[in-house]
C-alpha cells in the first residue's frame, strides 16, 4: 500500500482518530501539532483539562494521552505510513508527552496490528450497562492479552474468587469518591445534559448507566450522589469477566504505555464483538490501587480494571473536533 499524501483531509482524519480515544471523565486532555520539518505529530497534555483531586499526579491523564497515541498510530498506518513513536522525547518540555513520526511505508514494515482496528476506532464505546453471561472464549482472551503484551504491559484475566475481592475494592473506592466533597464537585463538573450543544463535550446523562456501589458491578456515579438508586445483583451478569492491566514499573513512560496497551485491548475487543467498561475507581486511591496486585514487586503495578463481555453497545460520548485540539498554525495547513 502506498502512503497517502499528508493533505488537510488526511491530517484531520488522523487527529479525529486520536480524539476518539477514551479519557478519564471524558476530559480529552490532549493537544496536537504537526511538525512539518520532521513529518511528525507532537502530542501534548492539556493542563486545563486535568483533574486536580481525582488525578493529582496525572497518571490517568497520561493513560488517556497514551490511548490517543495508539489511535494515532493506527490511523497513520491505515493511511500507509509506518509510525515511529517516542515517549517524553524532550525532558525540557514536560508537557510534550509523545511524538509520532511518519516514516516509510506501513506495508514494507509488515504492519503492527490487526487490519480492522481503524474501523474499530469509530465503533468503540464504553458500555456501563449489564452484559450477558455468555463466556469470553479462551482464544479471545489470549488475543487481548497479546495486544497488551505488544505494548509493554500485561493483561491477566482474574479468577472467579479474586473477581469478588476486586469488585469489593472497587466498591470501597466508589464509596470514598461519593463521600469526598472535593472529588464530588470535580466529578459533577464533567457531567452535562445538553446533547445538542457541540461545545458541551462532557459526559451526557444518557451514557452514565446504572450506578450502585454495594451490589453487582460498582459503576461510577459521576453525579457523586451519596444515596444512588440501589440495583440488585441480578441487574448485572452473574460472573463478570474482569481483566487487570499492569506494567512492571510505574513511571510516566509506563503510564503512557499502559494507555497504548489499554486502547489496543479495547480496539481488539471491539473487533471481536466484545463490550468493555473501565473500573478506574481503585486506581485513584493509592492504598486500594496497591491492593489490586498482591505483590507489586513481582506482579507489577495496576493501571486499569477492565470489565469485558457481550451486551449493549452503549451510547457514544461527545468528542471535540480536530480543529479544537490542533495548534492554530497546524489547523491552517
Amino acid at each position: 500500500m502506498r502512503s497517502a499524501p499528508l493533505d488537510a483531509q488526511t491530517l484531520e482524519k488522523c487527529v479525529a482518530a486520536a480524539v476518539a480515544a477514551p479519557s478519564f471523565f471524558n476530559t480529552q486532555p490532549w493537544r496536537f501539532r504537526l511538525d512539518p520539518d520532521n513529518v511528525a505529530f507532537e502530542v501534548r497534555a492539556d493542563p486545563e483539562r486535568s483533574l486536580r483531586h481525582a488525578d493529582p499526579v496525572g497518571r490517568a491523564l497520561h493513560l488517556s494521552v497514551g490511548a490517543s497515541v495508539f489511535n494515532l498510530r493506527v490511523a497513520v498506518s491505515h493511511f500507509g505510513w509506518a509510525p515511529v513513536v517516542r515517549l517524553l522525547p524532550r525532558p525540557e518540555e514536560p508537557g510534550l508527552l509523545a511524538t509520532v513520526r511518519l516514516t516509510g511505508s506501513a506495508a514494507r514494515h509488515g504492519g503492527e496490528h490487526r487490519d480492522d482496528l481503524y474501523g474499530a476506532i469509530w465503533r468503540r464505546h464504553s458500555s456501563r450497562f449489564p452484559f450477558s453471561d455468555r463466556p469470553v472464549p479462551p482464544q479471545a482472551r489470549a488475543e487481548l492479552a497479546e495486544s497488551a503484551h505488544r505494548e509493554g504491559a500485561s493483561l491477566s484475566f482474574v479468577e472467579a474468587g479474586e473477581v469478588t475481592r476486586l469488585l469489593r475494592v472497587t466498591a470501597e473506592a466508589e464509596l470514598r469518591n461519593r463521600h469526598d466533597a472535593e472529588r464530588g464537585t470535580e466529578s459533577r463538573r464533567w457531567v452535562h445534559r445538553d446533547l445538542d450543544d457541540p461545545h458541551d463535550t462532557g459526559l451526557p446523562q444518557n451514557v452514565l448507566g446504572p450506578q450502585d456501589a454495594r451490589e453487582g458491578v460498582p459503576m461510577r456515579d459521576f453525579t457523586a450522589a451519596r444515596h444512588a438508586e440501589r440495583l440488585s445483583s441480578q441487574d448485572f451478569e452473574i460472573s463478570p469477566v474482569i481483566a487487570l492491566l499492569r506494567t512492571v514499573h510505574d513511571r510516566r513512560t509506563d503510564w503512557l504505555r499502559a494507555g497504548e496497551a489499554l486502547e489496543h485491548v479495547l480496539l481488539v475487543a471491539t473487533a471481536l464483538g466484545l463490550r468493555a467498561s473501565l473500573l478506574h475507581q481503585p486506581m485513584e486511591w493509592p492504598d486500594l490501587r496497591r491492593s489490586l496486585s498482591p505483590d507489586p514487586d513481582h506482579t507489577g503495578h495496576a493501571q486499569m480494571l477492565i470489565r469485558l463481555g457481550y451486551g449493549p453497545e452503549g451510547p457514544a460520548t461527545p468528542r471535540r473536533t480536530p480543529h479544537a485540539v490542533l495548534d492554530a498554525d497546524t489547523s491552517r495547513r
